[in-house]
């Protein structure tokens, strides 16, 4: 006889989206960036997508699917999108709020946007559903952007504004508060790879950028607890599990190091302001320190199995980092985890 598997009681199940992603009609740093980068992105496709990604995904090569234009209309089909997560059993939905709609203009809050967010979390009550609610999801208003940004030492200040006049909106009907996505992950593409608005290059801007954040979430946090005590207040972090390729020391060593730079440090740095530990995984990288160039040290995996996006499929990697969230002794959320698979 087959054992029954079930979760446990009060266990929240449901999927995440990002507004810039699924909303469409924004108007922010990132899409006034696709305007001027799309025909770029679309001829770099030609070589730095693999000829089996390129062939299976041809649209890749035009300009205009580089424009989130009305993405999945999710702004206006809310409704029905949670009627299909509803039907699937979700209890749970991760959500963003766009900075740059409720904000367009420095100090001026668009009461309009607002209710339109009030409308989209009574929608998810009234499914039944449990909203958790991301304050910053990569993009940024127009406005933030062009003071500096995330290397503007005003930013936590506005931050915090912001998180506060929201949070004092939705009151009680949001429990739960991601103050930042992925944090480490904007930082490493906007001010180490140079791929992401800025789009600049410098170590210093990157550390810099990572002090400023870390103190935005704490300001963000104290204002949200202010008008809500009662909140749970976190970020979602991406932590890769790291494993070294083989014994050797060298490898072993560079792993250590691997994590305390990429899976802890910016919790470390906002533990005492955090009620759970929120977790996005998608990565496995088994380290194999060969030469001088630390971007080769992260090609020790067999991807036996990869992705459409050629990511390594490594499910088991799930259970080690969430055993790794669990050194802070709070709550654990998982985020985001998956995989890119049109099949």
């Amino acid at each position: 006889m087959n054992k029954l598997l079930q979760f446990p009681d009060n266990f929240l199940w449901g999927a995440s989206t990002s507004a810039h992603q699924v909303e469409g009609g924004n108007y922010n740093d990132w899409s006034e960036w696709e305007g001027k980068n799309a025909e770029r992105l679309a001829k770099e496709a030609e070589t730095y997508w693999q000829p089996w990604q390129r062939k299976r995904f041809p649209e890749m090569l035009l300009k205009k699917n580089y424009i989130s234009g009305k993405a999945d209309d999710h702004y206006h089909l809310y409704g029905e999108d949670f009627d299909i997560a509803e039907s699937l059993g979700h209890n749970a939905h991760r959500l963003s709020i766009e900075w740059s709609r409720i904000e367009p203009e420095e100090g001026v809050f668009s009461e309009k946007e607002m209710e339109h967010y009030r409308k989209v979390i009574y929608a998810l009550r009234n499914r039944g559903m449990e909203p958790f609610v991301t304050l910053h999801h990569f993009t940024n208003p127009v406005w933030f952007s062009k003071q500096g940004g995330w290397l503007n030492k005003k930013a936590p200040q506005q931050f915090a504004k912001y998180a506060e006049y929201v949070a004092g909106k939705l009151g009680s009907d949001v429990v739960y508060w991601i103050t930042i996505n992925e944090p480490v992950i904007l930082i490493f593409n906007s001010f180490l790879r140079g791929k992401w608005p800025p789009c600049k290059e410098n170590k210093l801007l990157a550390i810099r950028s990572l002090k400023i954040m870390s103190l935005a979430h704490k300001r963000a946090y104290k204002a949200i607890k202010s008008v809500n005590p009662d909140s749970q207040i976190g970020i979602a972090k991406n932590i890769t599990y790291f494993e070294p390729y083989n014994k050797n020391p060298i490898n072993q060593i560079v792993v250590k190091l691997a994590n305390s730079k990429w899976n802890d440090r910016f919790l470390n740095k906002i533990r005492s302001h955090q009620d759970f530990v929120g977790i996005n995984y998608y990565f496995h990288n088994k380290i194999r320190v060969v030469g001088i160039n630390p971007e080769k040290w992260l090609n020790g995996n067999d991807n036996k199995d990869v992705t459409d996006l050629g990511w390594d499929v490594y499910p088991e990697g799930l259970y080690y980092v969430v055993k790794r969230a669990s050194r802070y002794k709070k709550p654990i959320y998982i985020f985001e985890n998956g995989l890119a698979d049109a099949d």
